[in-house]
């Protein structure tokens, strides 16, 4: 169990990566996925609907789970409302790899320009794990 109190990590603070051309892959950002910020997608824990909101930083000892992202690395984005959000990403053709409903959350799947894998979330239950 972790300490509520004092000094702790409490979150996810971003996820930082090299790429080719970084203002065109924050116009991707914006224009396919509707997030922006000055430095790149930005989010605000205040912005999400579910109660007890929680992110996951997880290992895996190989990449199959990451491919065919590129890397050795994966971004897992939040979203609200994953099936609405998937047509609109189809509407602005961007391709959905996969999808899944593993019960505690809803999953897709799909490839930023740079080729890294972003995994869109959508959580399901309130509490967490």
């Amino acid at each position: 169990m972790n300490d509520q109190t004092g000094p702790r990590v409490t979150g996810l603070g971003g996820v930082f990566y090299v790429a080719g051309d970084p203002e065109a892959t924050r116009a991707w950002y914006r224009e396919k996925l509707g997030v922006d910020g000055e430095y790149g997608p930005q989010f605000a824990w205040n912005d999400e609907p579910k109660e007890n909101p929680y992110s996951l930083v997880s290992h895996f000892k190989d990449d199959e789970y990451i491919k065919p992202g590129k890397g050795g690395f994966m971004i897992n984005l939040r979203v609200a409302d994953l099936d609405g959000f998937v047509e609109i990403l189809k509407s602005r053709d961007v391709e959905v790899l996969d999808t899944a409903d593993e019960g505690y959350g809803k999953f897709a799947w799909i490839l930023d320009p740079n080729g890294v894998k972003i995994e869109l979330w959508e959580q399901v239950a309130d509490e967490t794990p």
